[in-house]
Protein backbone atom coordinates (compact mmCIF):
# COMPACT_ATOMS: atom_id res chain seq x y z
CA UNK A 1 0.00 0.00 0.00
CA UNK A 2 1.26 3.46 -0.93
CA UNK A 3 2.13 5.83 1.89
CA UNK A 4 -0.65 8.31 2.72
CA UNK A 5 0.01 11.86 1.60
CA UNK A 6 -2.90 14.36 1.70
CA UNK A 7 -1.28 16.25 -1.18
CA UNK A 8 -1.08 13.29 -3.57
CA UNK A 9 -2.63 9.96 -2.55
CA UNK A 10 -4.51 8.60 0.47
CA UNK A 11 -5.73 5.11 1.32
CA UNK A 12 -9.29 4.00 2.05
CA UNK A 13 -8.20 3.52 5.67
CA UNK A 14 -7.08 7.14 5.83
CA UNK A 15 -10.33 8.41 4.33
CA UNK A 16 -12.46 6.28 6.64
CA UNK A 17 -10.57 7.64 9.65
CA UNK A 18 -11.10 11.24 8.52
CA UNK A 19 -14.65 10.90 7.17
CA UNK A 20 -16.11 13.05 9.95
CA UNK A 21 -13.57 15.87 9.70
CA UNK A 22 -15.43 19.19 9.24
CA UNK A 23 -12.92 20.54 6.75
CA UNK A 24 -12.83 17.43 4.55
CA UNK A 25 -14.46 17.60 1.13
CA UNK A 26 -14.85 14.45 -0.96
CA UNK A 27 -15.35 14.67 -4.72
CA UNK A 28 -16.53 11.91 -7.05
CA UNK A 29 -14.74 12.67 -10.31
CA UNK A 30 -15.85 9.55 -12.20
CA UNK A 31 -15.61 9.94 -15.98
CA UNK A 32 -15.48 7.26 -18.64
CA UNK A 33 -14.61 6.90 -22.29
CA UNK A 34 -17.62 6.25 -24.56
CA UNK A 35 -16.57 2.64 -25.19
CA UNK A 36 -16.59 1.91 -21.45
CA UNK A 37 -20.40 2.02 -21.43
CA UNK A 38 -20.59 3.70 -18.02
CA UNK A 39 -22.07 6.97 -16.77
CA UNK A 40 -20.31 8.71 -13.89
CA UNK A 41 -23.26 10.86 -12.88
CA UNK A 42 -25.71 7.95 -12.85
CA UNK A 43 -23.32 5.84 -10.79
CA UNK A 44 -22.89 8.69 -8.31
CA UNK A 45 -26.66 9.00 -7.93
CA UNK A 46 -26.91 5.27 -7.24
CA UNK A 47 -24.15 5.14 -4.61
CA UNK A 48 -21.22 7.24 -3.45
CA UNK A 49 -18.96 7.76 -0.46
CA UNK A 50 -20.84 9.66 2.28
CA UNK A 51 -20.61 13.40 1.81
CA UNK A 52 -19.17 13.20 -1.70
CA UNK A 53 -20.05 15.80 -4.33
CA UNK A 54 -20.06 14.91 -8.02
CA UNK A 55 -17.72 16.77 -10.39
CA UNK A 56 -18.46 16.38 -14.11
CA UNK A 57 -15.17 16.73 -16.00
CA UNK A 58 -17.02 17.66 -19.19
CA UNK A 59 -19.13 20.33 -17.48
CA UNK A 60 -16.33 21.95 -15.48
CA UNK A 61 -14.37 22.75 -18.61
CA UNK A 62 -13.74 25.59 -21.03
CA UNK A 63 -16.97 25.87 -23.02
CA UNK A 64 -15.24 28.20 -25.47
CA UNK A 65 -12.95 25.43 -26.74
CA UNK A 66 -13.93 22.88 -29.37
CA UNK A 67 -11.53 20.41 -27.76
CA UNK A 68 -12.88 18.00 -25.11
CA UNK A 69 -12.89 19.04 -21.43
CA UNK A 70 -10.15 21.64 -21.60
CA UNK A 71 -9.26 23.29 -18.28
CA UNK A 72 -11.78 26.02 -17.42
CA UNK A 73 -10.97 29.67 -16.78
CA UNK A 74 -10.42 30.35 -13.07
CA UNK A 75 -13.76 32.15 -12.78
CA UNK A 76 -15.69 29.04 -13.81
CA UNK A 77 -13.68 26.83 -11.47
CA UNK A 78 -14.39 29.23 -8.61
CA UNK A 79 -18.10 29.30 -9.42
CA UNK A 80 -18.46 25.52 -9.51
CA UNK A 81 -16.42 24.91 -6.37
CA UNK A 82 -18.23 27.61 -4.38
CA UNK A 83 -21.60 26.09 -5.32
CA UNK A 84 -20.40 22.72 -4.06
CA UNK A 85 -19.17 24.19 -0.79
CA UNK A 86 -15.52 23.52 -1.61
CA UNK A 87 -13.23 26.34 -0.58
CA UNK A 88 -10.21 27.67 1.21
CA UNK A 89 -9.02 25.62 4.16
CA UNK A 90 -10.50 22.37 2.92
CA UNK A 91 -8.69 19.08 2.49
CA UNK A 92 -10.03 17.62 -0.75
CA UNK A 93 -10.05 13.92 -1.61
CA UNK A 94 -11.16 12.95 -5.10
CA UNK A 95 -11.99 9.45 -6.31
CA UNK A 96 -13.46 7.71 -9.33
CA UNK A 97 -15.22 4.44 -10.08
CA UNK A 98 -12.40 2.88 -12.08
CA UNK A 99 -9.64 2.49 -9.49
CA UNK A 100 -7.44 5.40 -10.53
CA UNK A 101 -8.50 6.81 -13.89
CA UNK A 102 -10.21 10.21 -14.00
CA UNK A 103 -9.66 11.35 -10.40
CA UNK A 104 -6.06 12.49 -11.09
CA UNK A 105 -7.44 14.89 -13.72
CA UNK A 106 -9.46 16.64 -10.98
CA UNK A 107 -6.38 16.53 -8.71
CA UNK A 108 -4.35 18.19 -11.47
CA UNK A 109 -7.08 20.78 -12.08
CA UNK A 110 -6.95 21.81 -8.41
CA UNK A 111 -3.17 22.02 -8.67
CA UNK A 112 -3.50 24.16 -11.80
CA UNK A 113 -5.68 26.52 -9.78
CA UNK A 114 -3.08 26.75 -7.02
CA UNK A 115 -4.80 24.43 -4.52
CA UNK A 116 -2.44 21.81 -3.10
CA UNK A 117 -4.42 20.26 -0.23
CA UNK A 118 -5.92 17.66 -2.54
CA UNK A 119 -5.36 13.92 -2.83
CA UNK A 120 -6.60 11.02 -4.93
CA UNK A 121 -8.20 8.05 -3.18
CA UNK A 122 -5.96 5.05 -3.84
CA UNK A 123 -8.02 2.30 -5.44
CA UNK A 124 -11.07 4.53 -5.80
CA UNK A 125 -14.70 3.71 -5.17
CA UNK A 126 -14.24 0.08 -6.19
CA UNK A 127 -11.79 -0.56 -3.36
CA UNK A 128 -14.01 1.35 -0.93
CA UNK A 129 -17.00 -0.83 -1.83
CA UNK A 130 -15.00 -4.06 -1.87
CA UNK A 131 -14.04 -3.38 1.73
CA UNK A 132 -17.70 -3.09 2.71
CA UNK A 133 -17.46 0.56 3.69
CA UNK A 134 -20.44 2.89 4.03
CA UNK A 135 -22.10 4.41 0.96
CA UNK A 136 -25.13 6.63 0.42
CA UNK A 137 -27.33 7.63 -2.51
CA UNK A 138 -28.32 11.21 -1.63
CA UNK A 139 -26.16 14.28 -2.24
CA UNK A 140 -25.00 16.24 0.82
CA UNK A 141 -26.38 19.60 1.89
CA UNK A 142 -24.11 22.20 0.32
CA UNK A 143 -23.43 25.77 1.34
CA UNK A 144 -21.35 28.29 -0.59
CA UNK A 145 -17.75 28.47 0.54
CA UNK A 146 -15.29 31.19 -0.43
CA UNK A 147 -12.40 29.97 -2.55
CA UNK A 148 -9.39 31.82 -3.90
CA UNK A 149 -7.30 30.52 -6.79
CA UNK A 150 -3.97 31.38 -8.39
CA UNK A 151 -3.54 29.70 -11.75
CA UNK A 152 -0.19 27.93 -12.07
CA UNK A 153 0.51 28.33 -15.77
CA UNK A 154 3.68 26.22 -15.62
CA UNK A 155 1.54 23.11 -15.00
CA UNK A 156 -0.16 23.20 -18.42
CA UNK A 157 1.24 23.24 -21.95
CA UNK A 158 -0.34 24.20 -25.27
CA UNK A 159 0.33 22.78 -28.71
CA UNK A 160 2.98 25.39 -29.59
CA UNK A 161 4.96 24.68 -26.43
CA UNK A 162 4.73 20.91 -26.97
CA UNK A 163 5.83 21.23 -30.60
CA UNK A 164 8.86 23.25 -29.47
CA UNK A 165 9.71 20.69 -26.78
CA UNK A 166 9.44 17.86 -29.30
CA UNK A 167 11.80 19.69 -31.67
CA UNK A 168 14.36 20.68 -29.04
CA UNK A 169 14.27 17.43 -27.04
CA UNK A 170 14.66 19.34 -23.80
CA UNK A 171 11.65 17.66 -22.16
CA UNK A 172 10.49 14.10 -21.81
CA UNK A 173 7.06 13.86 -23.47
CA UNK A 174 5.22 10.91 -21.95
CA UNK A 175 2.12 9.44 -23.58
CA UNK A 176 -0.33 7.58 -21.30
CA UNK A 177 -2.30 5.88 -24.09
CA UNK A 178 -2.16 2.16 -24.79
CA UNK A 179 0.87 0.82 -26.70
CA UNK A 180 -1.32 0.03 -29.71
CA UNK A 181 -2.64 3.58 -29.97
CA UNK A 182 0.81 5.02 -29.33
CA UNK A 183 2.31 2.98 -32.17
CA UNK A 184 -0.59 3.82 -34.48
CA UNK A 185 -1.76 0.21 -34.69
CA UNK A 186 -5.14 0.80 -33.05
CA UNK A 187 -7.77 3.30 -34.20
CA UNK A 188 -8.41 6.38 -32.10
CA UNK A 189 -11.77 6.41 -30.27
CA UNK A 190 -12.45 9.92 -31.55
CA UNK A 191 -13.25 10.10 -35.29
CA UNK A 192 -11.09 12.10 -37.65
CA UNK A 193 -7.82 11.75 -35.77
CA UNK A 194 -4.62 10.41 -37.26
CA UNK A 195 -2.95 7.43 -35.63
CA UNK A 196 0.45 7.53 -33.95
CA UNK A 197 2.27 9.73 -31.45
CA UNK A 198 4.16 12.98 -31.00
CA UNK A 199 7.68 12.58 -32.45
CA UNK A 200 10.19 11.91 -29.68
CA UNK A 201 7.57 11.05 -27.10
CA UNK A 202 7.71 7.88 -25.02
CA UNK A 203 4.93 5.52 -24.06
CA UNK A 204 4.11 5.13 -20.36
CA UNK A 205 0.70 3.47 -20.48
CA UNK A 206 -1.17 4.60 -17.40
CA UNK A 207 -2.05 1.02 -16.49
CA UNK A 208 1.64 0.21 -15.99
CA UNK A 209 1.65 2.68 -13.06
CA UNK A 210 -1.12 0.78 -11.26
CA UNK A 211 -1.47 -2.51 -9.46
CA UNK A 212 -4.07 -5.06 -10.53
CA UNK A 213 -6.48 -3.86 -7.82
CA UNK A 214 -6.44 -0.30 -9.19
CA UNK A 215 -4.10 1.17 -6.57
CA UNK A 216 -0.94 3.04 -7.54
CA UNK A 217 2.37 1.22 -7.38
CA UNK A 218 4.87 2.16 -4.69
CA UNK A 219 7.77 4.49 -5.38
CA UNK A 220 10.29 1.80 -6.26
CA UNK A 221 7.93 0.13 -8.72
CA UNK A 222 7.02 3.48 -10.28
CA UNK A 223 10.68 4.23 -10.85
CA UNK A 224 11.07 0.84 -12.52
CA UNK A 225 8.22 1.68 -14.92
CA UNK A 226 9.85 4.96 -15.96
CA UNK A 227 13.24 3.32 -16.29
CA UNK A 228 11.81 0.55 -18.47
CA UNK A 229 10.26 3.20 -20.74
CA UNK A 230 13.66 4.90 -21.13
CA UNK A 231 12.56 8.05 -19.31
CA UNK A 232 15.22 10.47 -18.10
CA UNK A 233 13.76 11.83 -14.87
CA UNK A 234 16.49 14.45 -14.82
CA UNK A 235 14.48 16.32 -17.47
CA UNK A 236 11.18 18.18 -17.05
CA UNK A 237 8.21 16.13 -18.21
CA UNK A 238 5.18 16.94 -20.35
CA UNK A 239 2.39 14.36 -20.15
CA UNK A 240 -0.15 13.64 -22.85
CA UNK A 241 -2.86 11.09 -23.71
CA UNK A 242 -6.08 11.05 -25.73
CA UNK A 243 -7.75 14.12 -24.25
CA UNK A 244 -5.85 15.12 -21.12
CA UNK A 245 -7.47 12.77 -18.57
CA UNK A 246 -5.27 9.68 -18.14
CA UNK A 247 -2.15 11.83 -18.69
CA UNK A 248 -2.73 13.22 -15.18
CA UNK A 249 -2.08 9.73 -13.78
CA UNK A 250 1.54 10.16 -14.90
CA UNK A 251 1.65 13.60 -13.28
CA UNK A 252 0.39 12.10 -10.03
CA UNK A 253 3.00 9.32 -10.19
CA UNK A 254 5.77 11.85 -10.83
CA UNK A 255 4.62 13.94 -7.89
CA UNK A 256 4.71 10.80 -5.72
CA UNK A 257 8.36 10.41 -6.71
CA UNK A 258 9.19 13.99 -5.81
CA UNK A 259 9.61 14.96 -9.47
CA UNK A 260 7.98 18.39 -9.47
CA UNK A 261 8.97 19.60 -12.94
CA UNK A 262 5.98 18.21 -14.78
CA UNK A 263 3.16 19.68 -16.82
CA UNK A 264 0.20 18.38 -18.85
CA UNK A 265 -0.57 18.93 -22.53
CA UNK A 266 -4.25 19.76 -22.20
CA UNK A 267 -5.16 19.36 -25.88
CA UNK A 268 -3.34 16.01 -26.07
CA UNK A 269 -4.00 13.73 -29.06
CA UNK A 270 -7.49 15.18 -29.60
CA UNK A 271 -5.64 18.30 -30.77
CA UNK A 272 -2.31 16.99 -32.12
CA UNK A 273 -3.93 14.18 -34.09
CA UNK A 274 -6.33 16.59 -35.76
CA UNK A 275 -3.88 18.95 -37.45
CA UNK A 276 -2.18 17.67 -40.57
CA UNK A 277 0.70 20.15 -40.31
CA UNK A 278 1.91 18.56 -37.06
CA UNK A 279 4.23 15.62 -37.56
CA UNK A 280 3.16 12.16 -36.39
CA UNK A 281 5.41 9.20 -35.60
CA UNK A 282 4.36 5.54 -35.70
CA UNK A 283 5.83 2.24 -34.68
Amino acid sequence: MAKDDPKTLVSTDWLAAHLGDPDLRILDGSWYLPDMGRNGGAEYNAAHIPGARYVDIDEISDARSALPHMAPPPEKFISRMRAMGVGDGHQVVVYDGNGIFSAPRIWWLFRLMGKTDVAVLDGGFGKWQAEGREVEDLPPMMRDRHITVSRQNHLVRDVTQVAAAAKLGDHEILDARSPGRFRGEEPEPRPGLRAGHIPGSKNVHYRTLLNENGTMKDAAALRDVFTAAGVDLGKPVITTCGSGVSAAIINLALERLGHERHSLYDGSWAEWGMYGDLKVATG
